[in-house]
């Protein structure tokens, strides 16, 4: 039963969200447009349930040489062992100005509703990881439960995203999604949902 009201929630809330958000979201493909060379639109591959891999949307926040850049910045032993556990850096010269506030804000994942519609991912999961890496890359960053956190699908937010973010360890991210997937309801999903409002007002653990 759960996992029927999940879905149908899934499809009414992100179609609303899409429509009455679509001013806003015009907004800010026109600002990106105009502030760097490229497309409005990221799309990058990400692990879903059962390792199954989708294409999620997102507004393009980096330079359209981002690629090129990262090599660049792999030469540091440093960044080289950041990227290996996160795929991302806590302080990304690929990122335009723009897309700095689109991060903080999580303005950039509104397209996000998109796949939801979909059926790619929950409004409510653990956050999906990028498909750069193997399938081994991706245990190492969930853990030993990496198989159960993935029995189910990713979410737009969930307990990881409103508990801290990036502020918080590899290891505590891991009992986060765990802890999700074992106590999940609809009401836990309204919860988080309402949670996600303030933390992305005040970008807490976002970069």
């Amino acid at each position: 039963m759960y996992q029927v009201s999940k879905r149908i929630f899934d499809s009414c809330f992100s179609l609303i969200v899409l429509v009455l958000g679509a001013p806003l979201l015009l907004i800010i493909a026109l600002a990106i447009k105009l502030s760097s060379k490229g497309p409005v639109f990221f799309v990058a591959q990400r692990v879903g349930k059962n390792y199954q891999t989708f294409s999620c949307f997102k507004f393009r926040t980096m330079y359209v040489d981002a690629e090129k850049r990262l090599l660049t910045l792999l030469q540091d032993p440093e960044k080289r062992r950041e990227w290996a556990l996160f795929h991302k850096f806590k302080n990304d010269p690929r990122v335009t100005p723009l897309g700095r506030f689109l991060r903080k804000t999580s303005l950039d994942e509104l397209p996000q509703f998109i796949n939801s519609l979909l059926g790619d991912i929950s409004v409510v999961g653990p956050r999906p990881l990028s498909a750069r890496g193997s399938k081994e890359e991706v245990k190492k960053v969930l853990g030993k439960f990496s198989d159960e956190i993935l029995s189910v699908k990713p979410g737009i937010t969930g307990l990881w995203q409103t508990s801290g973010r990036n502020n918080v360890s590899v290891k505590r991210r891991q009992l986060l999604e765990l802890r999700y997937v074992r106590r999940r309801s609809f009401l836990l999903d309204l919860r988080l949902i309402i949670r996600t409002v303030p933390v992305m007002i005040f970008a807490k653990g976002a970069y």
